[in-house]
């Protein structure tokens, strides 16, 4: 049923997915900003894949990344790397979003499951009373955060143990 495509348009992707529900079976929504791309988020993606049968990861566009993250951020623009999370291979879809939080994701989409990192417990997560209140498991999945991009930028930028985050 999966076309791994980038999109924009929550709507237009929850009408394809629920299309096809039955068939698809459990999805999983994962979210971050993903500047720089890193073996971390990797193995996050693979361990948010696993939990279902469809992955969609909601990547947070320039703006909201620069909001999150500070000046100079993101250092890699939204296009490349929403096409560098489509290339691996667990995930299906790309959805590019604005917004501070992926409550209104949350919403729209209805997965079976939202993955976050290791960077948070189940109390921490911003949407988990969004996820609770559609019936989905909020769940942290990944290895422990012993990376961070903030770091890489850091190094590459010479300023040894990392910048804004």
């Amino acid at each position: 049923m999966t076309s791994r495509k980038i999109c924009e348009d929550p709507f237009a992707l929850a009408r394809h997915i629920e299309a096809d529900r039955d068939a698809i079976g459990p999805v999983v929504l994962a979210n971050g900003c993903f500047d720089v791309l890193h073996i971390g988020h990797v193995r996050y993606l693979e361990a948010a894949a696993s939990l279902g049968n469809l992955l969609v990861v909601a990547m947070n566009n320039d703006r909201s990344t620069r909001a999150l993250k500070g000046d100079g951020r993101p250092v890699i623009p939204e296009m490349e790397r929403a096409e560098m999370l489509l290339a691996i291979r667990h995930v299906d879809y790309v959805l590019i979003f604005g917004d501070k939080t992926v409550d209104r994701i949350l919403e729209i989409l209805r997965p079976d499951f939202h993955a976050k990192g290791t960077d948070y417990t189940v109390e921490t997560v911003p949407e988990r009373e969004t996820a609770g209140s559609i019936g989905c498991t909020t769940v942290i999945v990944g290895d422990p955060k012993d990376h961070a991009s903030r770091d890489i930028i850091g190094k590459l930028r010479g300023e040894g143990r990392g910048g804004s985050r």
